[in-house]
């Protein structure tokens, strides 16, 4: 049985801090490194880009999955891959070839991963869900962090989990928005494989052992 994946989401972090809290994550409990990326294009909001993920590369030892809230991604693919991007997850609604997308992320060594907004149905990846590497289902509206978490996601996990069963694919199905020690249980339950987690973590009194007792939420 595979053990579920902890990523903070550095969005959350302290920016003037951040080789600090790329330590804190490295040795914590945590898997991923979870950095998204917004252009205030697809998103409204700004987050960060390549230099700064360039900085964090240098610091973190932990697997990279950056999740691009950007138009036209295909252009940036390479730039990702030779920052050290481990997974890279593009936006269903950003692509309009998304098969070719997904190739293109793996002909860079990348695992790829699509990402679906609150309003976009399960379904639409049916034809192409042997191809994902990870499904980041948002449940909160993307764009900012501190958001509330949205209730129907359980039932979205459900049918993306039956999905990728009837089609014995591999995909791993990762929760992104609000996730706190309060739904963390109930959403590995319903079938979430990584739990990102932003603000809940690092704006704890303890970042460490907020990462740890989610972590031990899920596992045990």
């Amino acid at each position: 049985m595979t053990t579920t994946r902890i990523a903070p989401s550095l969005l959350a972090a302290d920016f003037a801090n951040l080789q600090r809290d790329c330590e804190l994550v490295n040795n914590s409990e945590a898997d991923w490194f979870h950095l998204d990326v917004m252009d205030g294009v697809f998103v409204p909001n700004i987050s960060f880009g390549m230099p700064v993920i360039e900085a964090i590369s240098r610091h973190a030892t932990k697997t990279l999955d950056v999740h691009l809230m950007i138009v036209d991604p295909d252009r940036y693919i390479k730039a990702f891959a030779l920052l050290g991007t481990h997974n890279l997850t593009v936006h269903y609604e950003a692509c309009t070839h998304l098969h070719r997308t997904l190739q293109a992320i793996k002909a860079e060594g990348m695992k790829a991963g699509v990402a679906l907004n609150p309003h976009t149905p399960v379904s639409q990846l049916s034809d192409i869900i042997a191809d994902i590497d990870l499904v980041c289902l948002m449940s909160v509206n993307p764009g900012f962090g501190g958001q509330s978490f949205i209730e129907n996601t359980y039932d979205k996990v459900r049918e993306l989990k039956a999905l990728i069963d009837a089609k014995n694919a591999n995909t791993l199905i990762e929760i992104d928005g609000g996730v706190t020690s309060k739904n963390a249980e109930a959403l590995v339950d319903a079938g979430a494989d990584v739990l990102v987690a932003g603000s809940f973590v690092f704006k704890s009194e303890d970042p460490t052992q907020t990462i740890a007792s989610l972590k031990q939420l899920v596992t045990s």
